[in-house]
């Protein structure tokens, strides 16, 4: 019996230290991680933190891709192929768009997906009040109808040949939405997608665990199981990859050097179409007194001693936000470094050196303060290095790293945009006034219609042309300076198979996951 009860009792320890039903705690989660990191089955990737997820709503970083699917996908070329839908064609004299859904689409509750979650998906991004970051890739939308389950048909006012790129957006469950405050819903944690993983446990500020769809249209996935630990610091990225702690994360050039060479990692440098730029806020009254500084200053930035010093020489210099697009206009004002001319056009432009040393105008000295995230040590180091080099001409320019970025009441800051898709995105809703995530007040008429002409069109020779002058236009009156785009170095365990190493890569370096369903871990 005494045996009997002591078995009992140390059942009950084991269940009561296991958490039995129970959440765990940041720790013992910590501890899960480790030893999943280690589970063939599993793949655990070093995270940035995530508080809501939303492809409607949110232009996040990679999750979106493993826990929702859209009517259309990129390829590892980033060409537009079919995803939920298996075709669609386009209609001129209608400007209408019809896309044809598959058959059986399921969501991951088990739940239809049918053309009215297409259509609810897309007016939920349309509604202002939902305040959608992407809004402004779907405002040409007049109508969407739904003659039947499979099919959605999407009315335009204008030409926009851009619009199946932008159906790659995920689509959304109207069965668990409908009547929902978008914004702020219980949904926004407990997200319910198309994808090829289905959320199962997120412990906020630790971990998003996910498991495989088998139900996934492009097929059940390989790996049975994703978690993404929360590790928002690019340097703990590394300690906890070569700890074991996790397996695959996006790190810098700096702690690259140290997988390399190491059988156990694969690294991989892979190109990116996401460049970093000195954008000025001008909604700050010192760049509306003084709209002439961001061509000045372009040239007194030293972009190669950058390139060379912070990213190691994985990248290149920057000029145009179309640098690594179809669409370049490589005979634009590069603004190469000149810190004479810059010094000469401050002085033509009526600044005086004062007896510190700093230029002066109008009795406000040449003075700013450049932010950048403090979570990443590349735009820190970026904007220290920026600064330093306006010290040199006489610009008395700090540089200052921050938990959040302040849009309203910044200078300027170091950004960071980039698309590998059609030329449209990160152009008409970062420049053109008012638009969706012009963050920094930029206003240039001429560049807003070019902008809206190139969307509106599907002459490809037009088009061309249009961008062309668009970058022309952007020279005459600089909205960043540019500085570099950036490759993306992945470090992962040697075990982890499936990634495709020339892929474009977008804006932070996301596009790595597109093919997640085929990888797997061997071993």
């Amino acid at each position: 019996m005494k045996k009997l009860t002591a078995i009992l009792l140390i059942l009950i320890m084991i269940c009561t230290l296991a958490g039995c039903g129970g959440q765990t705690s940041g720790t013992d989660t910590e501890t899960a991680g480790m030893d999943m990191a280690m589970d063939n089955e599993t793949l655990v990737y070093g995270s940035g933190d995530y508080t809501a997820i939303n492809p409607a709503l949110y232009e996040h970083g990679e999750i979106n891709a493993l826990l929702f699917a859209g009517m259309t996908a990129h390829d590892a070329e980033n060409n537009v192929v079919p995803g939920l839908a298996e075709s669609w064609e386009f209609d001129e004299d209608s400007l209408t768009w019809t896309f044809h859904l598959r058959e059986g689409l399921r969501f991951h509750d088990g739940e239809p997906l049918t053309s009215e979650d297409v259509k609810f998906t897309l007016e939920a991004i349309l509604d202002p009040d939902n305040q959608s970051e992407i809004v402004s890739n779907y405002t040409d939308i007049e109508e969407i109808t739904c003659p039947d389950e499979l099919t959605v048909q999407i009315r335009l006012s204008q030409i926009n040949v851009a619009l199946p790129d932008y159906m790659t957006i995920g689509i959304l469950p109207k069965h668990l939405l409908e009547g929902e405050d978008l914004a702020t819903c219980s949904f926004n944690q407990n997200p319910v997608g198309a994808g090829p993983y289905k959320l199962t446990e997120w412990d906020m500020g630790q971990s998003i665990t996910m498991e495989k769809f088998e139900n996934y249209y492009g097929g059940e996935p390989n790996i049975d199981r994703v978690i993404f630990k929360i590790v928002p610091d690019t340097d703990a990225k590394a300690m906890q990859l070569s700890a074991g702690d996790i397996d695959m994360a996006q790190i810098t050039a700096k702690t690259a050097e140290t997988f390399r060479g190491n059988d156990d990692y694969g690294v991989y440098q892979m190109e990116t179409a996401d460049y970093r730029a000195i954008a000025y806020n001008f909604s700050n009254p010192y760049f509306q007194n003084h709209p002439e500084l961001p061509n000045i200053l372009s040239y007194a930035i030293d972009r190669q001693a950058i390139v060379d010093s912070v990213l190691l020489g994985e990248g290149q210099t920057a000029y145009s936000p179309l640098q690594k697009n179809e669409y370049n206009n490589e005979e634009i004002n590069h603004f190469d470094y000149d810190p004479e001319k810059a010094v000469q056009l401050l002085e033509e432009a009526g600044w005086v050196k004062g007896s510190d040393g700093y230029y002066e105008k109008d009795g406000e000295q040449l003075a700013f303060v450049i932010s950048a995230m403090a979570d990443d040590q590349v735009r820190v180091d970026m904007a220290t290095m920026c600064a330093s080099q306006l010290q040199q001409i006489g610009a008395n320019v700090t540089a200052e790293s921050r938990p959040s970025l302040d849009w309203g009441g910044q200078q300027a800051c170091i950004i960071g945009w980039g698309s590998p898709f059609d030329a449209d995105d990160h152009t008409y809703k970062v420049f053109s006034t008012d638009a969706g995530d012009n963050y920094t007040g930029y206003s240039n008429p001429k560049i807003d219609e070019i902008l809206a002409s190139a969307r509106h069109t599907s002459d490809d020779a037009q088009r061309r042309q249009l961008y062309a002058q668009f970058q022309e236009a952007m020279t005459e009156a600089m909205p960043y300076t540019f500085i570099a785009y950036v490759d993306a170095d992945y470090a992962m365990k040697a075990q982890v198979k499936g990634i495709t190493p020339s892929t474009v890569l977008g804006h932070h370096g996301v596009g790595v996951f597109w093919n997640i369903a085929e990888w797997e871990i061997e071993g």
